[in-house]
């Protein structure tokens, strides 16, 4: 029966590598079309441009930058071998995640209410409550860290995690859908039923999730 936990090794590590490819890649794509928006004037590209609006256009594109940094370097901290063989780079790197984590927030929440989203205010409030809720698990992961309380860290940080996660989330679902309904109940205003299920269903679900586990996990 050797070969159970092999395979099991064998499937995870697997399964770490299909989504390496996902994740990678959206990472690319967001420091890309960041660094392109910060430098250069997309208009004619892309509605998420404000001409004329230089501060919207850096929260924006700023946003998409260290949104991509930061999922490449989230996964990272779940690995308990860099955490015990490297404590030091463990707690660097946390404090680069927790730092640009929160200025990602901001500058979507910023985005949003100077430009709001494109398919209006339930997706507004969708995504404002998106990047509250990064907003304050970052603030709450950093001031257990400093406090010392690293049980109560973990959690903040892995709820952090799963919001990091979101942007790949969201499109994951749309890509996922589209393969099994060639796009049932959504459209290129994203306001079909999907859509606005969607604006909530990238991270309240797992969310909840991890909470049911943590919660487990205490007891």
């Amino acid at each position: 029966m050797q070969w159970a936990p092999r395979g099991l090794a064998m499937a995870k590590y697997l399964g770490i590598a299909l989504l390496a490819v996902p994740l990678l890649a959206f990472a690319a794509y967001s420091l890309r079309f960041g660094v392109r928006g910060l430098g250069f004037d997309l208009t004619e590209e892309t509605y998420i441009y404000t001409p004329g609006g230089p501060v919207t256009n850096v929260a924006i594109f700023a946003h998409m930058v260290l949104g991509g940094a930061v999922m490449v370097l989230a996964p990272l901290q779940l690995v308990g071998r860099v955490r015990a063989r490297y404590p030091r780079l463990h707690r660097i790197t946390g404090r680069v995640i927790i730092t640009a984590s929160i200025a990602v927030a901001l500058g979507g929440l910023f985005y949003i209410g100077v430009r709001g989203t494109v398919a209006g205010p339930l997706m507004d409030l969708g995504f404002a409550l998106y990047g509250a809720l990064m907003l304050g698990a970052g603030l709450q992961a950093l001031r257990f860290a400093r406090a010392g309380d690293f049980m109560r860290h973990s959690a903040w940080a892995l709820r952090l995690f799963v919001l990091v996660m979101g942007s790949l989330i969201y499109r994951l679902h749309y890509a996922l859908w589209y393969s099994l309904t060639d796009g049932l109940w959504s459209n290129e205003q994203l306001v079909g039923p999907f859509d606005q299920v969607q604006y909530f269903a990238f991270y309240l679900p797992y969310l909840a999730i991890l909470e049911v586990w943590i919660r487990r996990r205490a007891a």
